[in-house]
């Protein structure tokens, strides 16, 4: 028979994307309610569904510009020379990828050669694995410890050695809801400075922060020329199935992002780019508005999951709630996960599926809350007939 490449048989299908099939088949789409996937069950601002609609009748549906159509790099480079205080160059610094999950497959293979050291904080988004496995790179592992999933800075300084080319930072934080704070990336800056490493930033729940602010490394004393800044469209304006992301780094390093993007994809759907530049001219209001309805939704589960049982403490950005397992008896959570799909038809995501070490995560799972409230309120509901183990805390 013909055997995989020794890359593939090194990492497993989406576990994310598996609890979703799983309830799904079991329990069908009226029935199952999905807290596993982010992505919300409600419709985008109808503004970028006219303005896609526009696109397709304006004639935009040949190839865009490999490295994105120039409206969409132009408004890019807008958003963030307002955001960032300094000019972003859309001819030298922006590309548009297939999503923020192209874009860090992209920056590694463009960044980072066979053997060269990557840091990545875990629990982790479950990409970041494979991917440090796809470009060849030597994964150094840092633990965001709960509850409040800070790190040590000994234990970071010590990951830092002459082989570490990159680290991956993802802020706000998936799965974890952590949002990093301005003397974390202090700390980050200063050590990829002093071992010459690059970051790469993954900052797709930019507008996602309920707790602090978002704080874009690149903003940093000495970061701009050694940061790949990456977001998208997906969580910010409801379109995950649009796969529209994009990156911002160094003239110097977007030439290698391009090149490798030209290869993996060719390029983002072109009349897409083109309603998500049109998004990207959205009022502040728009994000004010977006920001008060996600701490709703996630006040909401919390204090439900809460009540019902589970461990949890409110994120502080981005759209999920780790949650505790103990109190129900369980010290699998795989096998807790398929249970609350078998009973109750709810999914969630075992978190041992965002750690290198699959024991670091068994007393957890993941819930997501990009749903309408009365999703959220029947997923509790099914919930609610669980019961605490005999002698659980």
């Amino acid at each position: 028979m013909p055997a995989l490449s020794h890359k593939a048989e090194s990492f497993t299908e989406s576990v994310i994307r598996e609890m979703t099939r799983l309830n799904l088949a079991l329990n069908g789409p009226e029935r199952a309610v999905n807290f596993a996937q982010g992505f919300p069950d409600f419709a985008p601002p109808p503004e970028i569904i006219e303005a896609a609609k526009n696109a397709l009748d304006g004639g935009f549906n040949q190839y865009a510009t490999t490295w994105g159509a120039p409206q969409l790099r132009a408004a890019v480079a807008a958003k963030q020379s307002r955001a960032w205080g300094r000019e972003v160059d859309p001819e030298t610094e922006v590309t548009v990828a297939c999503g923020a999950t192209e874009s860090m497959i992209a920056a590694m293979l463009a960044a980072v050669d066979p053997g060269d050291e990557v840091i990545v904080f875990e629990p982790f988004y479950e990409n970041y694995g494979p991917d440090c496995i796809l470009s060849g790179a030597v994964p150094r592992f840092v633990a965001l410890r709960p509850p409040d999933w800070n790190f040590d800075a000994d234990e970071l300084r010590r990951a830092f050695g002459p082989k570490t080319r990159a680290i991956v930072i993802n802020t706000p934080h998936n799965p974890t809801g952590k949002v990093f704070s301005l003397a974390e990336l202090e700390l980050i800056a200063g050590l990829c400075q002093e071992h010459d490493a690059l970051a790469l930033t993954d900052e797709i729940y930019e507008h996602l922060v309920y707790d602090g602010r978002h704080l874009a490394l690149a903003t940093l004393p000495g970061m701009a020329e050694r940061t790949i800044t990456i977001s998208g469209a997906s969580k910010t304006f409801s379109v995950t199935g649009w796969r529209v992301g994009w990156l911002i780094a160094p003239p110097a390093l977007t030439a290698g992002i391009r090149k490798v993007h030209d290869f993996l994809t060719v390029g983002a759907a072109h009349p897409l780019q083109i309603a998500v530049a049109t998004a990207l001219g959205f009022p502040e209001a728009f994000y004010d508005s977006l920001q008060e309805e996600y701490r709703e939704r996630r006040d909401t589960l919390v204090r439900g999951l809460r009540e019902i049982g589970f461990e949890c403490r409110a994120p502080a950005g981005a759209y999920y709630v780790m949650a505790g397992i103990e109190p129900f008896g369980y010290t699998d959570d795989v096998a807790f996960a398929r249970h609350l799909i078998e009973t109750v038809a709810v999914a969630t995501v075992p978190a041992s599926s965002f750690f290198h070490d699959a024991a670091l995560g068994r007393g957890q799972v993941r819930f997501s809350f990009p749903k309408r409230m009365e999703t959220i309120e029947r997923g509790l509901a099914a919930l609610a007939g669980l019961r605490a183990a005999p002698g659980a805390p």
